[in-house]
């Protein structure tokens, strides 16, 4: 399924964005760090917007899915709030990076080995167009992969 791969590959690059802003941290490079977080941060919100709007609005009209959907926006919410608030000059906000970089592999395996698969069984060709055309909206001047 191209959305689901598109997916994937945002997750990919916001993780070394994250994995790259960590070791800048390690050498003293805030900087670089803050660069690094920025477009972490700018790379995540294209992709949850774009999943909010289109793959978990659709999912979530289901109850069981709408269960796992919660916790997962709440968790984009609780990282956005760090990206854009974080004050690297601080050392207990650079451990709260690190710790944010750490929980969001976890956070992408929930996605990535629990919603996307179910995705694929539940959803018809309307929801994945409607969750398609999410993406593009939250990706105005991207295209898929392979477009």
């Amino acid at each position: 399924m191209p959305l689901i791969r598109d997916y994937v590959a945002e997750h990919e690059r916001a993780i070394n964005l994250g994995g790259d802003a960590v070791r800048a941290i390690d050498r003293g490079e805030l900087s670089n760090a803050r660069a690094l977080l920025d477009a972490m941060g700018a790379e995540l919100r294209a992709h949850w917007r774009g999943e909010e709007d289109g793959l978990f609005a659709v999912l979530g009209r289901d109850e069981l899915f709408a269960e796992h959907i919660g916790p997962l926006v709440r968790e984009h919410r609780g990282l956005d709030e760090l990206l854009r608030t974080v004050n690297l000059s601080d050392p207990g906000d650079r451990e709260r990076v690190r710790s944010a970089v750490f929980e969001l592999h976890e956070h992408i395996a929930k996605e990535e080995d629990g919603l996307f698969p179910a995705s694929l069984i539940a959803l018809g060709g309307d929801e994945w167009d409607a969750s398609i055309r999410a993406w593009h909206a939250a990706h105005p001047d991207g295209t898929m992969i392979g477009e």
